[in-house]
Protein backbone atom coordinates (compact mmCIF):
# COMPACT_ATOMS: atom_id res chain seq x y z
CA UNK A 1 0.00 0.00 0.00
CA UNK A 2 2.53 2.47 0.98
CA UNK A 3 4.24 1.50 -2.60
CA UNK A 4 1.32 2.45 -4.45
CA UNK A 5 1.09 5.72 -2.03
CA UNK A 6 4.71 6.25 -3.26
CA UNK A 7 4.28 5.90 -7.08
CA UNK A 8 1.02 7.65 -6.75
CA UNK A 9 2.89 11.00 -5.15
CA UNK A 10 5.41 10.77 -7.94
CA UNK A 11 3.03 10.57 -10.99
CA UNK A 12 0.98 13.36 -9.48
CA UNK A 13 4.27 15.81 -9.26
CA UNK A 14 5.59 14.54 -12.15
CA UNK A 15 2.68 15.74 -13.71
CA UNK A 16 2.51 18.76 -12.05
CA UNK A 17 5.79 19.56 -12.90
CA UNK A 18 4.73 18.34 -16.80
CA UNK A 19 1.29 19.41 -17.38
CA UNK A 20 2.49 23.64 -18.09
CA UNK A 21 5.29 22.20 -20.48
CA UNK A 22 2.87 19.81 -22.98
CA UNK A 23 0.15 23.04 -22.36
CA UNK A 24 2.84 25.28 -23.62
CA UNK A 25 4.61 22.96 -26.04
CA UNK A 26 0.59 22.47 -27.75
CA UNK A 27 -0.10 25.97 -27.49
CA UNK A 28 3.47 26.33 -29.78
CA UNK A 29 3.16 23.35 -31.96
CA UNK A 30 -0.58 25.02 -33.11
CA UNK A 31 0.85 28.59 -32.93
CA UNK A 32 3.67 27.31 -35.01
CA UNK A 33 2.03 25.17 -37.72
CA UNK A 34 -0.71 28.59 -38.16
CA UNK A 35 2.20 30.74 -38.65
CA UNK A 36 4.13 28.24 -41.08
CA UNK A 37 0.63 28.83 -43.14
CA UNK A 38 0.73 32.44 -42.88
CA UNK A 39 4.21 32.78 -44.07
CA UNK A 40 3.27 30.30 -47.00
CA UNK A 41 0.73 32.76 -47.99
CA UNK A 42 2.49 35.77 -48.19
CA UNK A 43 5.52 34.13 -49.79
CA UNK A 44 2.72 33.05 -52.28
CA UNK A 45 1.81 36.47 -53.00
CA UNK A 46 5.31 37.64 -53.27
CA UNK A 47 5.88 35.02 -56.17
CA UNK A 48 2.93 35.63 -57.89
CA UNK A 49 3.38 39.75 -57.78
CA UNK A 50 6.58 39.10 -59.63
CA UNK A 51 5.41 36.69 -61.89
CA UNK A 52 7.33 33.47 -60.65
CA UNK A 53 6.99 30.52 -62.95
CA UNK A 54 3.81 28.53 -61.51
CA UNK A 55 6.58 25.23 -61.00
CA UNK A 56 8.85 26.32 -59.13
CA UNK A 57 6.66 28.04 -56.95
CA UNK A 58 4.85 25.37 -55.86
CA UNK A 59 8.07 23.60 -55.60
CA UNK A 60 9.80 26.41 -53.43
CA UNK A 61 7.16 26.31 -51.18
CA UNK A 62 6.85 22.56 -51.11
CA UNK A 63 10.76 22.75 -49.80
CA UNK A 64 10.37 25.87 -47.51
CA UNK A 65 7.12 23.90 -45.39
CA UNK A 66 8.87 20.85 -44.91
CA UNK A 67 12.14 22.62 -43.65
CA UNK A 68 9.72 24.42 -41.29
CA UNK A 69 8.18 21.82 -40.15
CA UNK A 70 11.22 19.93 -39.06
CA UNK A 71 12.78 23.19 -37.71
CA UNK A 72 9.00 23.30 -35.39
CA UNK A 73 8.97 19.98 -34.56
CA UNK A 74 12.77 20.30 -33.12
CA UNK A 75 11.75 23.61 -30.83
CA UNK A 76 8.69 21.77 -29.73
CA UNK A 77 10.40 18.97 -28.04
CA UNK A 78 12.88 20.85 -26.81
CA UNK A 79 10.19 22.46 -24.57
CA UNK A 80 9.79 19.73 -23.32
CA UNK A 81 12.63 18.99 -22.11
CA UNK A 82 14.45 16.68 -24.44
CA UNK A 83 18.25 17.00 -25.48
CA UNK A 84 18.23 19.16 -28.80
CA UNK A 85 21.24 18.11 -29.74
CA UNK A 86 20.95 14.79 -29.23
CA UNK A 87 18.04 14.78 -30.88
CA UNK A 88 19.66 15.79 -33.51
CA UNK A 89 22.78 13.88 -33.96
CA UNK A 90 19.93 10.77 -34.19
CA UNK A 91 17.70 12.41 -36.57
CA UNK A 92 20.92 13.37 -39.12
CA UNK A 93 21.78 9.12 -38.40
CA UNK A 94 18.09 8.27 -39.73
CA UNK A 95 18.20 10.66 -42.07
CA UNK A 96 21.66 9.15 -43.13
CA UNK A 97 19.98 5.49 -43.10
CA UNK A 98 17.02 6.73 -44.64
CA UNK A 99 18.58 8.60 -47.78
CA UNK A 100 20.68 5.04 -48.22
CA UNK A 101 17.60 3.23 -48.69
CA UNK A 102 15.72 5.89 -50.59
CA UNK A 103 18.34 6.44 -53.35
CA UNK A 104 15.70 6.29 -55.94
CA UNK A 105 13.23 9.10 -54.10
CA UNK A 106 16.55 11.39 -54.03
CA UNK A 107 17.38 10.78 -57.07
CA UNK A 108 13.86 12.30 -58.26
CA UNK A 109 14.13 14.79 -56.08
CA UNK A 110 17.18 15.81 -57.75
CA UNK A 111 15.63 15.34 -60.87
CA UNK A 112 12.91 17.62 -59.67
CA UNK A 113 15.36 19.90 -59.09
CA UNK A 114 17.10 19.95 -62.38
CA UNK A 115 13.63 20.11 -64.04
CA UNK A 116 13.04 23.55 -62.57
CA UNK A 117 16.27 25.12 -63.10
CA UNK A 118 16.68 24.24 -66.79
CA UNK A 119 12.72 24.28 -67.75
CA UNK A 120 12.78 22.06 -70.37
CA UNK A 121 9.01 22.59 -70.05
CA UNK A 122 6.16 23.82 -67.57
CA UNK A 123 2.78 23.32 -66.34
CA UNK A 124 0.50 22.93 -69.79
CA UNK A 125 3.24 22.29 -71.62
CA UNK A 126 2.44 18.74 -74.06
CA UNK A 127 5.03 16.52 -74.14
CA UNK A 128 6.34 13.05 -74.55
CA UNK A 129 8.46 11.69 -72.19
CA UNK A 130 9.47 8.05 -71.41
CA UNK A 131 6.72 6.34 -73.63
CA UNK A 132 4.14 8.67 -72.59
CA UNK A 133 2.25 11.79 -73.77
CA UNK A 134 0.00 14.45 -72.11
CA UNK A 135 -0.50 17.94 -70.66
CA UNK A 136 2.14 18.64 -67.95
CA UNK A 137 -0.76 19.32 -64.86
CA UNK A 138 1.91 19.41 -61.65
CA UNK A 139 5.32 18.99 -61.51
CA UNK A 140 6.17 17.97 -57.67
CA UNK A 141 8.81 17.28 -55.84
CA UNK A 142 9.22 13.59 -56.48
CA UNK A 143 7.19 13.15 -59.63
CA UNK A 144 5.63 15.38 -62.49
CA UNK A 145 1.93 14.52 -63.27
CA UNK A 146 0.53 14.82 -66.51
CA UNK A 147 -2.95 14.15 -68.40
CA UNK A 148 -3.01 12.10 -72.04
CA UNK A 149 -5.79 12.81 -74.74
CA UNK A 150 -7.85 10.43 -73.44
CA UNK A 151 -8.33 12.37 -69.71
CA UNK A 152 -5.89 9.53 -68.07
CA UNK A 153 -3.68 10.76 -65.32
CA UNK A 154 0.27 9.70 -65.31
CA UNK A 155 2.84 10.12 -62.90
CA UNK A 156 6.73 10.31 -64.12
CA UNK A 157 8.99 9.91 -61.60
CA UNK A 158 11.43 13.00 -61.86
CA UNK A 159 14.55 10.92 -61.72
CA UNK A 160 14.10 8.91 -64.83
CA UNK A 161 12.08 12.21 -66.75
CA UNK A 162 15.24 14.23 -66.46
CA UNK A 163 17.91 12.00 -67.53
CA UNK A 164 15.89 10.69 -70.31
CA UNK A 165 14.58 11.72 -73.86
CA UNK A 166 12.02 14.85 -73.55
CA UNK A 167 9.94 16.12 -76.60
CA UNK A 168 7.91 19.34 -75.68
CA UNK A 169 5.27 19.84 -78.53
CA UNK A 170 4.48 23.54 -76.95
CA UNK A 171 8.12 24.72 -76.70
CA UNK A 172 7.53 26.80 -79.92
CA UNK A 173 4.75 29.30 -81.26
CA UNK A 174 4.28 27.55 -84.40
CA UNK A 175 4.89 23.92 -85.77
CA UNK A 176 5.05 22.34 -89.23
CA UNK A 177 2.70 19.67 -90.43
CA UNK A 178 3.36 17.17 -93.22
CA UNK A 179 0.40 15.72 -95.13
CA UNK A 180 0.54 13.28 -97.64
CA UNK A 181 -1.56 12.49 -100.24
CA UNK A 182 -1.78 9.92 -103.08
CA UNK A 183 -2.93 10.48 -107.00
CA UNK A 184 -3.89 7.75 -109.22
CA UNK A 185 -0.83 7.77 -112.04
CA UNK A 186 -3.43 8.52 -114.86
CA UNK A 187 -3.71 11.81 -113.31
CA UNK A 188 -1.45 14.85 -114.87
CA UNK A 189 1.25 15.64 -112.14
CA UNK A 190 0.41 19.78 -112.73
CA UNK A 191 -3.06 19.45 -112.29
CA UNK A 192 -2.71 17.58 -109.21
CA UNK A 193 -0.23 20.17 -108.11
CA UNK A 194 -2.34 23.32 -109.05
CA UNK A 195 -5.09 21.62 -107.18
CA UNK A 196 -3.12 20.80 -103.88
CA UNK A 197 -2.12 24.57 -104.40
CA UNK A 198 -5.49 26.32 -104.23
CA UNK A 199 -6.55 23.63 -100.93
CA UNK A 200 -3.42 25.37 -99.30
CA UNK A 201 -4.17 28.94 -100.60
CA UNK A 202 -7.40 28.81 -99.32
CA UNK A 203 -7.14 27.17 -95.79
CA UNK A 204 -7.21 29.89 -92.81
CA UNK A 205 -5.13 28.28 -90.42
CA UNK A 206 -1.87 27.69 -93.21
CA UNK A 207 0.97 30.60 -91.93
CA UNK A 208 2.24 32.25 -94.84
CA UNK A 209 5.97 32.51 -93.59
CA UNK A 210 6.90 29.99 -93.37
CA UNK A 211 5.67 29.54 -97.16
CA UNK A 212 3.76 26.15 -97.62
CA UNK A 213 5.99 23.39 -99.52
CA UNK A 214 4.11 21.07 -102.04
CA UNK A 215 6.07 18.65 -103.71
CA UNK A 216 6.36 14.95 -104.87
CA UNK A 217 7.36 12.45 -102.19
CA UNK A 218 7.74 9.31 -103.86
CA UNK A 219 6.48 7.06 -106.32
CA UNK A 220 4.41 3.93 -104.54
CA UNK A 221 2.67 1.14 -105.54
CA UNK A 222 -0.63 2.15 -106.58
CA UNK A 223 0.25 6.35 -106.63
CA UNK A 224 2.07 9.34 -106.85
CA UNK A 225 2.88 10.61 -103.28
CA UNK A 226 2.18 14.30 -102.80
CA UNK A 227 4.12 15.75 -99.83
CA UNK A 228 2.53 19.36 -98.37
CA UNK A 229 4.72 21.04 -95.68
CA UNK A 230 2.79 23.59 -93.92
CA UNK A 231 3.33 25.60 -90.84
CA UNK A 232 0.08 26.87 -88.11
CA UNK A 233 -0.04 28.20 -84.81
CA UNK A 234 0.43 25.46 -81.86
CA UNK A 235 -3.24 25.57 -80.84
CA UNK A 236 -4.13 25.33 -84.85
CA UNK A 237 -2.12 22.78 -85.55
CA UNK A 238 -4.84 19.04 -85.47
CA UNK A 239 -7.33 21.33 -86.89
CA UNK A 240 -5.60 22.48 -89.61
CA UNK A 241 -4.20 18.62 -90.29
CA UNK A 242 -8.14 17.50 -91.01
CA UNK A 243 -9.17 20.67 -92.62
CA UNK A 244 -6.59 20.13 -95.33
CA UNK A 245 -7.37 16.48 -95.95
CA UNK A 246 -10.78 17.32 -95.89
CA UNK A 247 -10.64 20.05 -98.59
CA UNK A 248 -8.28 17.81 -100.55
CA UNK A 249 -10.63 15.20 -100.87
CA UNK A 250 -13.56 17.18 -101.87
CA UNK A 251 -11.66 19.51 -104.53
CA UNK A 252 -10.33 15.70 -105.71
CA UNK A 253 -13.76 14.50 -106.30
CA UNK A 254 -14.93 18.20 -108.24
CA UNK A 255 -11.93 17.72 -110.67
CA UNK A 256 -11.82 14.15 -111.36
CA UNK A 257 -8.58 13.41 -109.66
CA UNK A 258 -8.31 9.64 -108.19
CA UNK A 259 -7.28 9.12 -105.14
CA UNK A 260 -5.60 5.04 -105.44
CA UNK A 261 -6.50 2.14 -102.94
CA UNK A 262 -4.36 -0.92 -103.12
CA UNK A 263 -5.26 -3.55 -105.29
CA UNK A 264 -4.76 -6.20 -107.32
CA UNK A 265 -5.49 -7.77 -110.81
CA UNK A 266 -6.02 -11.32 -110.20
CA UNK A 267 -5.72 -13.28 -114.19
CA UNK A 268 -7.44 -17.37 -114.28
CA UNK A 269 -6.34 -19.14 -117.35
CA UNK A 270 -7.54 -22.25 -118.79
CA UNK A 271 -5.22 -24.75 -118.31
CA UNK A 272 -5.14 -28.27 -120.63
CA UNK A 273 -6.02 -30.70 -118.94
CA UNK A 274 -3.06 -33.04 -120.25
CA UNK A 275 -0.74 -31.13 -118.28
CA UNK A 276 -3.13 -31.21 -114.97
CA UNK A 277 -1.61 -33.65 -112.49
CA UNK A 278 -3.71 -37.26 -112.08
Amino acid sequence: MKDFEGYLEWFLNLLIEYTPKLVYAFVLLIGGLLAIKLVRTIILRIMKRREMDPTAVRFLLDILTWVLRVMLFIIVIAQLGVETSSFVAILGAAGLAVGLSLQGSLSNFAGGLLIIIFKPFRVGDYIEAQGEGGTVNEIQIFATKITTPSNQVIYIPNGSLSNGNIRNFSKEVTRRGEIIIGAGYGSNMKHVKDVLAKVVANEPKILDEPAPIIRIKGLADNSVNFQILAWAKNEDYWQMLSDVQENVKIQFDAEGIEIPFPQRDIVIRNLDKKNLPS
